[in-house]
């Protein structure tokens, strides 16, 4: 296959970028996007050319870290998928493919297709933590939990907070990502002395660092964990709930 590649190139987070169009004659349609791009670079390298940043880690659609834009759509024209799980046969033979980082207000450009997300590891930090006596492990049935809760919990703990809901939505929003960390630990019942205080923390992080809920579902169409709409509630939910109890818990 031959695909011209349309690539966003920053060189520095403080100068201006700009797109720059590259030729490969020999992509294979079982090539992932991240592998696309390392055929190309190896090709600039070779010709003395700087290799195009991008971020990536796992590369099996676990860890967050490859998130690139493509043709306007965070992770890529496959709903639901990593970018890293993204493949060259979605696109046609002599296509152009453009590829930019995520863009969003809360993301500052690093280099190329690389962005600061430290404000999601913020967010995280704020409304996703347990503390746990440290020492012997707990009896196995301390915590009861019905088998029916232990799954829901589990599919918000999918989230690998890769930060698309954000890019995808209009307004820059991360309640997505937010509601599924808190709705896990909330139905779980893990850490639900300190329920309250991560709801809080969370709404006051979402309030200063990302932009309001847009309420139109962008954001579950790109997440690669299908995170379902009814996480956006939870932050609500559990925001409210905390408003209601003690300010110490």
């Amino acid at each position: 296959m031959k695909l011209l590649l349309r690539v966003w190139r920053q060189r520095r987070a403080d100068q201006p970028g700009a797109f720059e169009e590259y030729p490969v004659p020999d992509a294979a349609p079982d090539m992932t996007v991240l592998e696309l791009l390392d055929r190309l670079n190896e090709t600039l390298a070779e010709r003395g050319v700087d290799p195009i940043a991008f971020d990536s880690d796992c590369r099996e659609g676990i860890c967050g870290a490859c998130g690139i834009t493509i043709d306007g759509v965070p992770h890529g024209p496959v709903a639901n998928v990593a970018t890293c799980n993204q493949h060259v046969r979605s696109f046609a033979d002599g296509a152009t493919v453009t590829l930019e980082p995520f863009r969003a207000g809360s993301f500052p450009a690093v280099r190329d297709l690389v962005v600061d997300r430290a404000a999601l590891d913020r967010l995280l930090a704020a409304g996703s933590y347990v503390s746990v006596d440290a020492g012997t492990a707990p009896d196995a049935d301390a915590s009861p939990t019905t088998h029916e809760a232990a799954e829901r919990a589990l599919d918000f703990a999918a989230c690998i907070g890769c930060g698309a809901c954000v890019v995808a939505c209009p307004s820059g929003a991360a309640h997505l990502v937010a509601g599924a960390k808190l709705a896990h630990l909330a139905i779980s019942g893990r850490g639900s002395a300190e329920r309250g205080r991560r709801a809080r923390a969370t709404v006051d992080l979402l309030d200063a660092e990302f932009g309001p809920c847009s309420t139109h579902g962008e954001c579950a169409e790109v997440c690669p964990a299908s995170i379902p709409l009814t996480a956006i509630a939870t932050v609500n939910r559990e925001h409210l709930r905390a408003s209601w109890r003690r300010r110490d818990d």
